[in-house]
């Protein structure tokens, strides 16, 4: 009986000593070694929306910073003209209506996108909270403009179509008079810490238990400032989303490209070689504004084939995108980006075998030179026992010259979307040459092709 409790003790006590080792600790070196929950990997596509205050005025998420601290002409100038003398930024925030906010509808186009994530803004830098936040008292969406949990209402409309549900959030507010004063005080207080930015992060998780944290405004401290290892700790640890929880490397002066779940590096990262940790790409539908801007004109708007090149480009080098939309102050999607998500979705429903779910291939891009003395650059992405072949420029004789890949006795080569096997063969001189099916409107609207080679090395 003595010996059956010892055992009993004894076991319980390896029990505990394996659940503390897997548990992570508060510094880099433990937090870096955790696995990425596999869906973020699969999902390859997402959608970022930067929706705020900041729709008002409609000139970019930045304005206010502009307006107030950088007195810059052009800002300054449009407030004179526009509004009355004494006018303040916080004047804004009942104007902030999104009356027309539908989150179905949201969740519909960002579903017909392809997107298998979305990342909405839940406080960009000015401080405004999309949620009710009890530390964001008056200057938070229930408050003050639609008087409604805008976070809260699209959490569930996301879910209902499968597509996972990120947040967005700055940690730091460039004129809440605590984070000034730690700024001042050359953050060796964390008064902002203690007060605002980690009970946010806190109420976020546990109040809508988000898939993905996109950490951003870390830049002028430290991440000792910002307890960001403490705050992952228990991330990982103990909060309610532990075991899906996805985070970028946000999270403080020095760490992106360095440390956190995946890298950003900067906006609009796109490298031109395999990276070795996980990353993703962040760009804009408009390319000069994240926010809605009410001066933007359609040849401002990224093209079809610009995004879809860049789509290609950050899959084969085993990255993720995000695009981004911003939405009107009404809360509208503008009918310019709509088509566009609308394209992408239609190319992926085609194309996306060789996108979702699949890894970098032993080589990621080539430059081919054609017959004709063309270049043509191929991307290459892998799934299973298959090798994508993607391209955006159409042969002039109709044969495609592979230099890589290497066909065997049972190759078979097929273009997604079209039904028969492709006729190919192998030349010493010319490498493995593929011959495309006859040009037609169907095939040449998808813009960017896709070939599926089965039985190659």
């Amino acid at each position: 009986m003595a010996g059956a409790v010892q055992l009993g003790l004894l076991t319980l006590l390896l029990l505990g000593a394996s659940a503390l080792a897997d548990r992570y600790t508060p510094d880099w070196e433990s937090l870096d070694s955790r696995p990425l929950p596999t869906w973020y990997d699969e999902a390859k596509f997402g959608v970022f929306v930067h929706w705020g205050v900041y729709a008002v005025p409609a000139w970019s998420e930045w304005f206010w910073y502009f307006w107030e601290t950088e007195k810059d002409v052009e800002y300054t100038t449009y407030m004179r003209q526009n509004y009355p003398p004494g006018f303040s930024y916080a004047d804004f925030g009942p104007q902030f209506g999104a009356k027309f906010y539908n989150p179905k509808k949201w969740a519909e186009i960002f579903e017909a996108s392809g997107a298998r994530y979305v990342v909405l803004t839940s406080k960009h830098h000015e401080g405004y909270t999309l949620w009710p936040s009890n530390t964001s008292w008056n200057w938070n969406s229930m408050d003050v403009g639609p008087h409604r949990d805008l976070v809260g209402e699209l959490g569930p409309a996301l879910r209902e179509k499968n597509i996972h549900f990120g947040l967005y959030h700055s940690l730091m507010e460039w004129f809440h008079p605590f984070y000034i004063s730690d700024k001042e005080n050359n953050f060796t207080t964390q008064n902002f810490v203690k007060a605002k930015a980690l009970p946010e992060l806190h109420d976020l998780v546990n109040r809508y238990k988000p898939d993905l944290i996109w950490s951003d405004g870390e830049w002028e401290a430290p991440d000792t400032y910002w307890n960001a290892t403490e705050f992952l700790a228990w991330l990982y640890n103990d909060s309610p989303v532990k075991d899906k929880i996805v985070v970028n490397d946000r999270w403080g002066m020095g760490n992106p490209c360095n440390h956190g779940g995946y890298l950003t590096c900067h906006d609009r990262y796109r490298p031109d070689t395999l990276p070795k940790r996980k990353w993703e790409m962040c760009t804009t539908l408009d390319k000069y504004s994240w926010g809605y801007r009410r001066t933007m004109e359609s040849r401002q708007v990224r093209t079809d084939i610009q995004i879809l090149s860049d789509l290609v480009h950050v899959v084969a080098l085993g990255g993720n995108y995000l695009l981004n939309v911003g939405p009107t102050k009404d809360g509208i999607i503008s009918p310019i980006f709509e088509e566009r998500l609308r394209f992408v979705g239609s190319w992926l429903k085609i194309n996306g075998e060789g996108i979702y779910a699949s890894r970098p291939w032993r080589v990621q891009m080539e430059n081919i030179t054609t017959t004709e003395n063309n270049n043509i650059t191929v991307w290459y992405t892998t799934k299973e026992s298959a090798v994508y072949v993607f391209f955006k420029t159409w042969p002039e004789d109709g044969d495609l010259h592979l230099t890589s890949p290497v066909p065997t006795e049972n190759t078979k080569v097929t273009m997604l979307g079209v039904p028969d096997f492709l006729v190919w063969s192998a030349d010493p001189l010319y490498g493995f040459i593929i011959t495309l099916p006859p040009l037609s409107p169907a095939i040449a609207n998808m813009k960017f092709w896709t070939l599926k080679l089965q039985g190659v090395y």
